[in-house]
């Protein structure tokens, strides 16, 4: 993994994507928008009513490049993808681990102590970086109570012990969230986490962003071979991407939660860029929904040194580098999965 390979991100409805030799066409009013080499890009997602040739899906499929359809909302709808390129053996010996209730334990502990470890450090920078902040009290007491989960995480590694330190360390760190936004507060207010739809702006820009990061996870799970489907923190659920979901939960606060705190804090996304419908559900605009794609893109170019094999790297590659270690833990090259841990 020697350079960072981009998402497409289609978001105009009546676009039309097609090849032409060894690239990616976009096109709109039969007009060409865009032309990208196919070694450029590592997946393609369209978040609007779009259209594909036939000839760029083979492209796509011979090339590695993974295909998704989803709503504007961000919520998955289909997807397009070749042969099933897995090892089978590697296959074979994630689902015998998914069986075993103690294996299954043992990984989604380290995945969920990585997860309460970058949640923490998200709440440890905000105290130091904003000295005046309001909830100071309050922070301080979720940051102690998620540093004692990570010590209870360490004595135990049954299945539904681990689920329930991960479920109450989620609820202390969404319980200050509102605490990390200090501007547009009249417009951007927090007051817990809702989905399938979002009931509020706050909510809106992190589903949106957990979505993307979902296809990013699931599709670093098929590069290294590993079934996307069959997870063990999330069991086996018809539809579900049970694997790619444990491993994004690791990155859940820095890659997305950071970078909407940032994009509210900063003022780059206002209240009139989201949407309320009659139902109570909250959309981006298509401008918006452009802005925060840009910025997520953005941060997945920045470098970081990954901590355990100690190289730097973009943060894009970052969850195809958990899903290849996870994979060497697998074939038994290592003793242990090696969590992501932010510092």
């Amino acid at each position: 993994m020697t350079h960072h390979l981009n998402t497409l991100y289609v978001t105009t409805d009546g676009s039309y994507l097609a090849r032409e030799g060894q690239a990616v066409l976009v096109r709109h009013e039969k007009q060409v928008k865009l032309r990208l080499p196919i070694h450029n890009i590592g997946s393609i997602v369209c978040l609007a009513r779009a259209g594909m040739s036939p000839a760029l899906m083979r492209l796509c499929s011979e090339n590695g490049v993974a295909v998704s359809f989803c709503t504007s909302h961000g919520s998955f709808l289909a997807r397009v993808s070749g042969f099933a390129s897995g090892n089978v053996l590697l296959r074979r010996q994630q689902y015998r681990l998914a069986d075993k209730p103690e294996d299954s334990g043992r990984i989604a502990r380290a995945m969920v102590l990585g997860k309460i470890a970058n949640s923490r450090q998200v709440l440890l920078r905000h105290l130091r970086d904003n000295a005046d902040t309001t909830g100071r009290a309050e922070i301080g007491q979720a940051s102690d109570r998620l540093a004692e989960s990570l010590r209870m995480l360490e004595k135990i590694d049954d299945l539904d012990s681990v689920r329930g330190i991960e479920g109450d360390a989620a609820n202390v760190y969404f319980a200050v969230f509102d605490h990390l936004i200090t501007a547009n507060k009249d417009d951007f207010v927090f007051a817990g986490r809702n989905r399938r739809p979002p009931m509020d702006r706050v909510n809106a820009l992190l589903s949106f962003l957990y979505a993307m990061l979902a296809h990013d996870a699931r599709s670093a799970c098929e590069t290294v071979g590993l079934d996307p489907a069959v997870g063990y923190l999330h069991r086996d659920r018809p539809g579900r991407p049970g694997l790619a979901l444990d491993l994004m939960e690791e990155f859940r606060p820095i890659m997305v939660d950071r970078l909407v705190l940032s994009l509210i804090n900063r003022r780059q996304v206002a209240a009139g860029d989201l949407v309320t419908a009659e139902s109570g559900a909250v959309r981006m605009s298509d401008p918006c929904r452009k802005a925060v794609l840009a910025a997520y893109q953005k941060r997945k170019q920045a470098e970081i040194v990954h901590p355990f094999i100690g190289e730097k790297v973009t943060v894009g590659l970052l969850v195809h580098l958990q899903a290849a270690l996870l994979a060497r833990f697998i074939r038994g090259d290592l003793d242990a999965y090696p969590a992501f841990i932010w510092k």
